[in-house]
């Protein structure tokens, strides 16, 4: 048995150089070490004890999941201090209420959000943390002494109203969880060798118990790595699958609904073949879905679902494909797990048997409550820690037992709402903010489908309810934001003779509710595209279907919907949207124009006759196209080759047909690092100008952008000016592919993933050369730069390096000679970062600015 959960590092210690986290931000990735991360835990511990923080003193760490947020977390465990875990995604109110309750010695957390705060105590940011905490690990001036009794965290329920009430979990809570998984993942140690190393791709926020699980506790018992992503899109998380050879994926029940949804995107006949093969044998479901399991990449097996209770048909779905789906249950009040799936012995349609340690009964009236050293005993109220003296806690779940003692999820007993994101939404804090509001005389928060549903009496009618919920979700964090409501018929609630809502009467009727309107959907998705594909990603049928329908209200688009929404228009119709004009976007109307797929005179009519509209009557958007972006000309014998030619073809003819001169910065050197190149572009041999200016270590890594219409248009043997030339065309594509490593940059749609490309090539050492005017210039004017570049810049994360060509233009123009002119000149920059305060479209002009001025 281990005496306290600070001994996992000697795991980490263990593990040395295998990649402990891999963070995705923007279009790139960090990877992190073992040992590294074991360095950066040990350097926070003697920062925290030079700054006296010792036992028992808090720590508040808000941030993104990350490398540096796991070191803050284990530099405190190692010092004896108690960390205050928050979900990134709360509201700064919460945070400051926290902070109040708990008078932290440190608060630690991402910039962006620290910003955001108000309070006295010293802060440090998690960006930059390696430069600002000691260079190396020292001996600790006093001792540290770990038990199992030891405070670990205090962990605060999101979303509450009142004053914050937090769970204080301790070693031995923690370790009751880990130890019976370690036992039993030491009978199978020998059979994970083959498949080593494991990687789990994990969507869950750290400040939560099953995130930790997933992501701080299990990994370093098989020497795993985490790999964590930003952007919670379906076909991003699909793409790292693949990429990165993901062996397991950890996620609530709502992102593999978004999931499915993208997968019903790709294959509209996915459901039908699913049907016809339930009960086939594995060898058979894996034969038929290899194109899925193509999609995913054959080292993936598994989703751990946990944090909300999995609807049976998601479960079928994922199985059915023949993935494993292991579930697990638990609470913040349990430190993670009370049951689990076995991964070799997963009963369909349960939470898994209670792992050992655990003593489980449910009541009369089917509660679960628990019992053993994983629940935890105290809370954390009014600045101190509280003892429970009932070592039995109440779940406020609905199960049963089934013979094999496989625990099933009924329902729950008390009135907190668990999305199927796996968040907690207390009624009473969205009935106070709808309270708030004047028009709202009385009104009652109860669940339907795991969401919650406001029921609302206001005397003014429909428009002034629809005005009062607005004004009361501007006050709500964005996971408890009322997207469901009713208007009570009568004048008030029905009450009990104390006063009290009967709460049972107003679920029930507006489950009647709800079941009376699914039908708005059918008839309205079949005619209109871009209606039907919100409704496949939609947490619940609308409710409304014409173009003053809302987002989130009206077609229950949650955030994590609205960001999947964004990626699928761009994929089904190859329209892309900025993030801050999709942002923008409240109502379908407002979606349709700005995606310009309209909705027909013939599509509305269908709507509300219930017709079929015709499919010539449908208007049927443009496609795009599918980009190829190569990866075989980073091999090594392709980049070999290109060197060599470079360095023997390319220069040399450079020099002898044109002769440019090349200024470089001498006041400072060039980083080595990658970097994202920009040039000025006049003519089809700008690229081999920059090469030829660049110093020899920068130009044998590059890769260059190129417009992704013309390579499409070169690999198909299409739209070139003569028909040997459409014959020449793909021989073209391949011998510039290769000896220039280009890849495409569409220009309608497509960036997302051409953004990828590049992140994933700056990640491999390349630098990236791209024209931000998108197109050539024949004359001396400089022309905007597309939006984009802004963006790339930040999400890249790197150095912008500007590159001007001068005096080409005037000896285009001119039509002068070109042999060995030596009329134009290569001038290179010094390497920048933008201001992280600039929005993308600032940082777009303040980068033209910079080449305006490199062009004088």
């Amino acid at each position: 048995m281990r005496p306290h959960i600070a001994s996992l590092v000697d795991d980490w210690r263990a593990s040395g150089s295998q990649t402990a986290v891999v963070r995705y931000s923007g279009n790139r990735a960090t990877r992190t070490s073992y040992r590294q991360l074991l360095d950066l835990a040990e350097r926070f511990a003697t920062e925290l004890d030079r700054r006296t923080i010792g036992s028992g003193e808090r720590v508040v760490l808000w941030g993104q999941n990350s490398a540096e947020w796991i070191a803050v977390f284990f530099g405190c465990i190692l010092r004896g201090v108690i960390v205050v875990p928050l979900d990134a995604a709360g509201s700064p109110e919460f945070a400051q209420r926290v902070i109040a309750e708990t008078n932290p010695s440190l608060i630690t957390g991402d910039t962006d959000l620290l910003r955001q705060l108000i309070t006295s105590s010293p802060t440090l940011s998690l960006e930059g943390l390696a430069s600002n905490i000691p260079p190396k690990p020292l001996p600790p001036t006093t001792a540290v002494i770990l038990t199992r009794e030891t405070p670990l965290q205090i962990v605060f329920t999101s979303g509450t109203t009142s004053e914050p009430k937090g769970v204080v979990h301790t070693h031995g809570n923690v370790l009751a969880s880990v130890e019976p998984i370690e036992s039993e993942i030491a009978k199978y140690r020998r059979y994970e060798r083959p498949f080593h190393p494991l990687r789990f791709l994990h969507t869950l926020p750290l400040s939560h118990v099953f995130g930790q699980f997933m992501g701080l506790w299990l990994p370093p018992l098989l020497a795993a790595g985490v790999h964590f992503e930003s952007r919670l899109e379906a076909e991003r998380l699909i793409r790292a699958i693949q990429r990165e050879r993901i062996s397991v994926l950890a996620a609530v029940p709502r992102m593999l609904e978004l999931l499915r949804a993208h997968l019903l995107l790709l294959q509209p006949d996915l459901d039908q073949q699913l049907t016809s093969s339930q009960d086939l044998p594995i060898w058979k479901r894996l034969l038929r879905f290899r194109r899925v399991h193509r999609l995913f990449g054959w080292k993936f097996w598994a989703c751990i679902c946990g944090g909300a209770s999995l609807p049976p048909d998601l479960e079928r779905f994922w199985s059915t494909l023949g993935f494993a789906v292991i579930q697990g249950y638990g609470m913040t009040e349990t430190t993670a797990l009370i049951t689990l799936n076995h991964p070799f012995k997963i009963g369909k349609g349960t939470l898994g048997k209670p792992l050992p340690g655990r003593e489980v009964r449910i009541g009369s009236d089917g509660e679960v409550s628990v019992r053993g050293e994983v629940v935890a005993t105290s809370t954390w109220q009014q600045g101190a820690i509280q003892q429970r003296s009932d070592p039995w806690l109440a779940t406020g779940d609905l199960a049963s037992l089934d013979e094999e003692g496989q625990l099933r999820f009924v329902g729950r007993k008390s009135e907190t709402i668990v999305t199927p994101a796996g968040l907690n939404i207390h009624p009473e804090d969205l009935e106070t903010a709808l309270l708030r509001q004047p028009q709202i005389s009385a009104c009652a928060v109860v669940p339907a489908a795991q969401q919650p549903v406001a029921v609302l009496v206001v005397p003014q009618g429909h428009a002034a309810a629809e005005q009062a919920v607005a004004s009361a979700n501007r006050d709500l964090a964005d996971f408890q934001r009322i997207r469901h409501w009713y208007l009570w018929p009568a004048a008030d609630l029905p009450r009990t003779s104390t006063g009290k809502v009967r709460r049972r009467a107003v679920a029930d009727w507006t489950a009647r509710q709800i079941a009376s309107q699914t039908s708005l959907t059918e008839n309205p998705t079949t005619a209109d595209p871009l209606l039907a594909l919100v409704a496949s990603i939609a947490s619940a049928p609308a409710t409304k279907t014409d173009d003053t329908a809302t987002l989130a209200e009206d077609l229950h688009l949650d955030s994590l919907g609205r960001l999947q929404l964004q990626t699928a228009i761009e994929q089904r119709f190859g329209i892309a949207l900025s993030d801050e004009a999709f942002l923008s976007i409240e109502t379908l109307g407002q979606l349709r124009a700005a995606t310009t797929v309209p909705s027909t005179p013939q599509i509305q009519e269908a709507i509300a006759t219930g017709a079929t509209p015709k499919p010539s009557q449908i208007p049927q958007p443009p496609q795009p196209s599918e980009f190829l972006y190569p990866r075989w000309p980073w091999s090594r014998a392709i980049a070999a080759i290109r060197i060599l030619f470079l360095e023997l073809i390319i220069r040399p003819l450079v020099w002898l047909l044109l002769n440019p001169g090349v200024e470089r910065p001498q006041t400072a050197s060039l980083p080595t690092q990658p970097m994202l190149l920009i040039s000025n572009h006049v003519t089809f041999f700008d690229a081999a100008l920059v090469l030829y200016g660049l110093p020899l270590k920068i130009r044998q890594r590059v890769a260059i952008a190129a417009a992704g219409e013309m390579l499409e248009d070169w690999r198909h043997a299409r739209n070139q000016p003569h028909w040997w030339q459409n014959v020449l065309a793909p021989l073209q594509y391949l011998a510039l592919t290769a000896l220039f490593n280009i890849f495409p940059i569409p220009r309608q749609a497509g960036f997302r993933r051409s953004f990828a490309h590049m992140g994933e090539a700056l990640d491999c050492g390349y630098h990236v050369l791209i024209f931000p005017e998108g197109r050539q210039s024949l004359n001396a004017t400089l022309l905007p730069f597309r939006s984009g570049i802004g963006l790339l810049a930040y999400e890249s994360n790197t150095a912008v390096l500007p590159i001007a060509i001068k005096g080409l233009d005037d000896l285009v123009s001119r039509k002068r000679r070109w042999f060995h002119a030596g009329l134009n000149t290569v001038r290179i920059g010094a390497p920048i970062r933008l201001d992280p305060s600039l929005s993308a479209e600032e940082a777009t002009v303040a980068l033209h600015e910079i080449m305006q001025k490199l062009l004088q």
